[in-house]
């Protein structure tokens, strides 16, 4: 199985600017790439972890105690992050880092059924606790729940032929492996649209994927929180691969950074040397160099953005 390779991981430990003796949080341990760095460069700090994937808490458990033991590991979904925090009686943190991306085990996995390019059961879950499977979603929505799906998440702009022919493909036998929706959605583009590059099922196994793990809703919540448990000069790094994900980390971190007045009188306009409770670190977002691309083609789309506590 190929290893994971963490993206754009010496700028986004930069960005955190790690003090020994603080306390991060690592909102997606993944197998550890970011974590590890972590631990390294806090030898007399502690670092608490999060992934709803029970193997990667396994994996990592061993790879993070061979560096040091000042970790606690937490198996649950970041929205969750303030709450989890509360029960170990930690109120505030130096930083915290979030990798948005489908860690490469999970893709490899062909069990896991995240890939279209290898057969497997369409499951997609990243917690196997959740009960919707990516199977549930291709053959019990209707066709309006489909079509929003595909066209909201993957932004797919045949979302409607491709669910119609889930639909046509259900009535004949119920969609049980990546290959059978793969199928599917070939049947609904035309021929020059698959002889575009890239793979006709990428869109549409984003959608369902985050579809079936909430993923929009469990961002906007933890982004709604995580910001807040920073300590004064503590820092938050983030890191995109969809533009979905990134409007959201964006705007978020606009909302936090900014000062708008509103149109209710000049009492309301922004205040001479008022200032934000948030900086930015990221004028623009941080993409990895063409050399990091060149060995993990997997971070062409990779964007990190940062802010800071005042």
């Amino acid at each position: 199985m190929p290893k994971h390779i963490s993206v754009l991981l010496n700028e986004s430990i930069d960005l955190l600017d790690l003090k020994d003796g603080g306390t991060y949080v690592d909102l997606t341990l993944g197998r550890a790439g970011h974590s590890g760095e972590i631990l390294k460069r806090i030898p007399h700090g502690h670092l608490v972890a999060f992934d709803q994937d029970e193997q990667a808490l396994i994996e990592s458990r061993e790879v993070l105690a061979s560096i040091g033991d000042s970790f606690t590991l937490i198996k649950d979904n970041f929205a969750n992050v303030k709450s989890r925090l509360e029960e170990l009686h930690i109120d505030k943190v130096d930083g915290i880092l979030a990798d948005l991306g489908v860690s490469s085990p999970q893709l490899d996995e062909a069990n896991r059924g995240f890939s279209y390019n290898a057969l497997g059961p369409l499951d997609m879950r990243m917690d196997k606790d959740n009960p919707l499977t990516a199977e549930k979603v291709l053959n019990t929505y209707s066709l309006h729940d489909l079509t929003r799906v595909i066209e909201l998440y993957g932004e797919e702009k045949d979302a409607y032929k491709i669910a119609k022919s889930i639909v046509r493909q259900r009535e004949i036998a119920p969609l049980k492996t990546t290959f059978d929706l793969v199928e599917a959605i070939k049947r609904a583009k035309t021929m020059k649209e698959l002889a575009k590059k890239g793979h006709p099922a990428k869109q549409t196994f984003q959608a369902i994927r985050m579809e079936v793990n909430a993923e929009k809703a469990t961002l906007q919540a933890m982004l709604q929180d995580a910001p807040l448990l920073l300590k004064e000069g503590g820092r938050m790094a983030i890191i995109t691969f969809m533009s979905l994900d990134d409007r959201l980390v964006k705007n978020r971190f606009n909302e936090l950074t900014k000062i708008e007045g509103t149109r209710h009188g000049p009492e309301s306009l922004k205040i001479d040397n008022q200032e934000a409770e948030f900086v930015s670190l990221t004028r623009k977002p941080i993409t990895p160099s063409e050399e990091e691309i060149g060995y993990n083609h997997r971070a062409v789309s990779a964007k990190l953005r940062g802010i800071a506590r005042r």
